[in-house]
């Protein structure tokens, strides 16, 4: 089952990239965070008072992963080319919303191609006036990120991490509802 998965969601990388194999100009500058020899970790800045972070390396991310704190956190990690997880992605919106002023982290690790960061990401992040953080990961090695993350993880999207200093899950799946996702947070909570 677990080869079957990784086969799909190779194909539809293949298929994706396929279908925007094309050279896009992407602008960035260095932000204050200085990456080491041969990573670039970079901001595209958008609409509003928000920016795109761009992280070429996971090791830059990886702390994120991670607490002492009191509170929870969620990563989600999705796609614009993944129907299923542009179809969760307001149910952690709406979530986000509501524990806003309570110990809950949300973060989006978006896993679009560096290509399309310009043609697709930034486009649909500024017309859904996302004001979420959202990262956007294109290292490339994710044979080694992957199991970072989880060892548990395939690598299909849309997948989920959620964690408190306590406590830590992993859901590979997609949410169907706000209320599943926050039956899902209370038991962090707890």
């Amino acid at each position: 089952m677990k080869l079957e998965i990784i086969k799909y969601f190779s194909l539809c990388i293949c298929f994706s990239f396929f279908l925007n194999c094309q050279n896009n100009k992407q602008e960035t500058k260095d932000i204050s965070v200085k990456p080491s020899q041969g990573v670039t970790t970079s901001e595209v800045r958008r609409e509003g008072n928000s920016a795109l972070k761009i992280y070429d390396d996971f090791s830059k991310l990886e702390h994120r992963f991670q607490t002492e704190s009191d509170s929870v956190f969620i990563i989600n990690f999705w796609a614009t080319w993944c129907k299923p997880c542009v179809a969760e992605l307001p149910y952690f919106f709406e979530l986000e919303e509501k524990y806003k002023n309570k110990k809950v982290g949300f973060l989006y690790v978006s896993l679009d191609f560096k290509k399309q960061i310009d043609k697709k990401l930034k486009p649909f992040l500024e017309k859904r006036e996302i004001k979420s953080e959202v990262v956007a990961l294109t290292d490339p090695d994710s044979n080694t990120w992957i199991d970072k993350v989880s060892p548990e993880w395939s690598g299909a999207i849309p997948a989920s991490f959620i964690f408190s200093k306590n406590k830590k899950g992993f859901y590979e799946k997609s949410f169907e509802s706000t209320e599943e996702l926050e039956e899902l947070l209370k038991t962090y909570l707890n």
